[in-house]
Parts: C-alpha cells; structure tokens; sequence
C-alpha cells in the first residue's frame, strides 16, 4: 500500500515530540508500586529492591494485590477491547492520590501515554486516565527527580553499559534518569554500546511473534554490550532484561543484566547522604 502523499514515507520512524518538561511534586509519604507482571513473575527480587529504595527514603511503598499487566501486549498487538478491560481493572486499583511508582519505563509509559487513546471515547474514564498519569513515575526518575536522592558509592570500580528500552527511552526520557543515577557513584563508569537507542528485539508479544527477527536483533545488542568493555550490564526494563540475558545464557556467556533497581541497592551505602543505611 502506498503512503498518502502528505505523510512522508519514513513517517513511520520519526519520533513523536518530547512533552513539555514535567514539573515535579515534594517527596511524598505514601506511595503505590506497580510491579508489573514481567517483574511479578520473572525478576520478583527487582520489585523488592525497588520498595526498598523507596523504603530507604522514609516512603510507605503500598502494592494493591490485584495489580497485574498495564495491557500493554494486547495493546500493541492490536488486541484494544481486550487492553481496554486489562486497563480498566488497574485504574480501579489505582485510584487514590498518592503517586505510582513503576520500576519499567515501557509500563510506565503505558499509564502515562496510551490509556487516553484507549479510553478516549469514555468521558468520566478519561477523568480516571488522567489523574493516573499525572501521578505516574519511572522508578528512576522518581528517585532522581523527586526524592531527589544522593547516593553514596560502596564498592569496587566497575565499568557498566545501561540498556534502555525504546518505549521507555522515547516515551518517559528515562535513560536520562538513569544515567544520572550512576553518575552520582563515582566507582562506576558507564560505557557507551554501539546502537545504544536500537531495540533488544523483545517488544513484548513481538518476540513471540518474530522469533527469527528478534533473535537477530537480540544478538546484535549482546554483541554490542559485550564489545563496550562493560564487565555488568544493567537496564530499568525486565523484558529487555529477559531477552538479553537469554541470548546471554544461550550463548554461553557469563555476562548478564541486572535491573538498576538492584544494582543501585547494591552498590551504595545509603539512599541519601548522612540518611541511614
């Protein structure tokens, strides 16, 4: 099918413009965490970790327990009733003042950005949409940006390369937080990897299905991490993190990614200086 002669034939792999920069609210007493079902099911530690970050801060972390998915695999699937019905149930989790916090920029993404397409059509829903997004954070932008912490480094130099995935880093900027993050630790040295902004080939239910597409895609960015020098590779998103430490494994390579979350828990001494350990 030929494209209409005002759209231009790349429109396709034009990024959408940056929001208009945030404004960020005082640090708050309570918050929600969104897990999300990637973490939920596959990296369960990286949620921790992420509570206790928050916890660190004097934050009371609430996890609704009937959370699940943001609906995002249906949704870029093309699956929008059904997407519809998995956002639903998790605006009616969310509905209180307090902040959501998600350790994934791409979930993150999806309560900020694409449930108002979703509910578009549904006046007194969109009303819902809209204070969920208002108060939706990546994890990392949450800590930088409003708790505004500062870390203490503990530990040995290392050299890390950050993986961010491509919602995440088009949608919520938040390679930008978490480049921030490391640089606050002066032992840890992040490398740049060839095709830094190029996908790990997860994309949800993409890799489902185009395996033979994804793979090589994954291979590319293995190839890539592992040619930075980077002897630890860390990244905000779970599925990028299971596909890449697949490839890892099935390559037989030691090198595999751990959540940011994780690392920076393990990597200082306290959330912020003179706070307690």
């Amino acid at each position: 099918m030929s494209h209409p002669s005002s759209v231009p034939a790349n429109a396709t792999r034009v990024a959408p413009p940056l929001e208009a920069a945030r404004s960020y609210p005082a640090k708050p007493s309570d918050v929600y965490l969104f897990g999300t079902c990637v973490i939920d099911v596959f990296f369960p530690g990286a949620g921790m970790d992420a509570i206790r970050l928050l916890e660190r801060e004097g934050i009371k972390v609430h996890f609704p327990q009937g959370q699940s998915c943001c609906g995002q695999p249906a949704y870029t699937s093309g699956y929008t009733d059904e997407a519809r019905e998995v956002a639903r149930a998790q605006l009616a989790l969310f509905g209180g003042d307090w902040p959501v916090v998600i350790p994934s920029g791409s979930c993150a993404g999806m309560f900020r950005h694409h449930y108002f397409e979703l509910f578009k059509d549904e006046p007194q829903t969109l009303r819902q949409v809209e204070s969920l997004a208002a108060r939706t954070y990546e994890l990392a932008e949450f800590l930088l940006e409003v708790c505004k912490v500062e870390f203490e480094h503990k530990g040995a130099p290392v050299k890390v390369a950050l993986h961010t995935s491509c919602s995440a880093r088009r949608e919520m900027n938040t390679h930008v937080h978490g480049r921030a993050l490391l640089a606050q630790l002066p032992g840890v040295e992040r490398v740049d990897h060839d095709h830094e902004s190029e996908c790990c080939g997860f994309g949800g239910s993409f890799s489902v299905r185009m395996p033979d597409i994804s793979g090589a895609m994954v291979k590319d960015k293995t190839a890539a991490l592992k040619g930075s020098g980077a002897a630890e590779v860390v990244s905000a998103d779970c599925g990028c993190l299971l596909n890449i430490n697949g490839c890892f494994e099935k390559q037989g390579d030691a090198l595999r990614g751990e959540h940011l979350a994780s690392f920076l828990l393990r990597r200082t001494a306290s959330a912020r200086k003179g706070g307690a350990t």
